[in-house]
């Protein structure tokens, strides 16, 4: 038991703060949970601080330094407003609001490739907007569906070296859907989308990192009574306010 705890407590002590998703289509490493507060609802995803450290940590710079608070999801890309785009995706693009921000933001950061980080657009991925190669800011998009043709060697681009993916929305897909769905003149949403915050999460735990918990315990009450945040079931570990650890 003494044995089992402390193999507990090392996945806790890893995954509190930083998770390490293992159930994913990719391998993304660390990471740090985000909650995107919008008008329309509440977007959380995981941001890749492994795997794309320097997209992600000038991201979690913005939020960190409240830049995103009081920005917007502008511009909707879907099937029916590229008439003239032969290769077509499936994105929302937001960030801060650049004129009262504009002081504020930092230089264009280096873009991380795809074919360097290994990872790729997947449905909800959340990637840099650019113009050209490392020019890369603070605006943002969102991925619906899978889009290869936004990672390296794709051809939405011509220049063909993709967009730095650092990030991908773990709960609130319904919400992008919704911003996606939204009215829009050619591709700018007809009343953008307000984000009113974005937020490190600190004491929860992701999906995937719950999924950790429960190989280590191998012990569904236990993991029941760590994601509703109630005291466990009695039991020897119950001694030890196990269950009471993430809210």
């Amino acid at each position: 038991m003494i044995a089992r705890l402390a193999s507990l407590l090392a996945v806790l002590l890893g995954a509190t703060l930083v998770g390490a998703p293992e159930a994913t289509p990719q391998s993304v490493g660390r990471t740090v949970l985000v909650d995107i507060a919008t008008s329309e609802g509440e977007i959380t995803a995981e941001i890749y601080i492994e795997r794309a450290p320097v997209t992600a940590g000038n991201f979690l710079a913005y939020v960190d330094d409240l830049l995103f608070d009081r920005g917007s999801f502008f511009r909707s890309v879907r099937m029916d407003n590229q008439p003239d785009d032969s290769i077509r995706i499936e994105v929302i693009q937001g960030g801060p609001d650049g004129r009262a921000v504009r002081a504020r933001l930092r230089p264009p950061i280096p873009l991380e490739r795809t074919n360097e980080t290994g990872l790729s657009h997947l449905d909800g991925a959340l990637s840099m907007a650019r113009g050209g190669p490392d020019t890369g800011r603070a605006q943002f998009f969102i991925c619906i569906g899978d889009q290869p043709s936004l990672d390296f060697g794709g051809h939405r681009n011509l220049d063909g070296q993709g967009f730095a993916v650092f990030g991908r929305v773990t709960d609130g897909m319904d919400v992008v859907r919704r911003i996606h769905q939204a009215a829009v003149e050619a591709q700018r949403l007809v009343e953008p989308v307000r984000i009113d915050s974005v937020r490190r999460v600190i004491g929860r735990l992701s999906p995937e990192s719950l999924g950790r918990i429960q190989a280590h315990l191998f012990d569904p009450s236990l993991l029941g009574a760590f994601r509703r945040g109630v005291p466990a079931p009695p039991g020897p570990d119950a001694t030890y306010g196990l269950g009471v650890i993430v809210p």
